[in-house]
């Protein structure tokens, strides 16, 4: 199966590291839920700083997707990587709109020791970034 657009244009993005992309990717009222902070994040500005974020943190040598299911206005996209000697899997689910614009994005990561791993590495990322830390 081919990939839908908005997923296309994920892939391409990741692959250039042209996060200014994002931009048009992401809906104005886009909602991101992150594995370590307990509140979704709403807004394409934030959104953007949490997914350039991430994307630094975990998209190294090791960073692969790994498998990928898709609905008619969604898909959930397995991946894995490896950082500090810890492996980390995980998924993100990803909606969009008519207009093929990302509504909502989702990440679930495992294991524990992983999402602690992340959730130091993303706190100094973010702080870099100019957003502070996630709660």
């Amino acid at each position: 199966m081919t990939r839908p657009l908005p997923i296309e244009r994920w892939h391409r993005m990741l692959e250039t590291r042209n996060f200014a992309e994002l931009d048009a990717m992401l809906a104005d009222d886009v909602v991101f839920e992150s594995p370590v902070v307990h509140t979704p994040q709403a807004g394409k500005a934030i959104t953007a700083k949490y997914l350039s974020a991430a994307f630094r943190v975990l998209n190294n040598e090791h960073f692969h997707y790994r498998n990928d299911w898709f609905g008619e206005r969604s898909a959930v996209l397995e991946f894995a990587t490896t950082i500090d000697g810890i492996v980390i899997n995980g998924v993100d689910i990803v909606h969009w709109d008519a207009a093929g614009r990302i509504t909502h994005f989702k990440v679930m990561v495992r294991p524990l020791k992983a999402i602690n791993l992340l959730h130091q590495m993303m706190g100094r990322m973010l702080e870099s970034l100019g957003q502070g830390r996630p709660g």
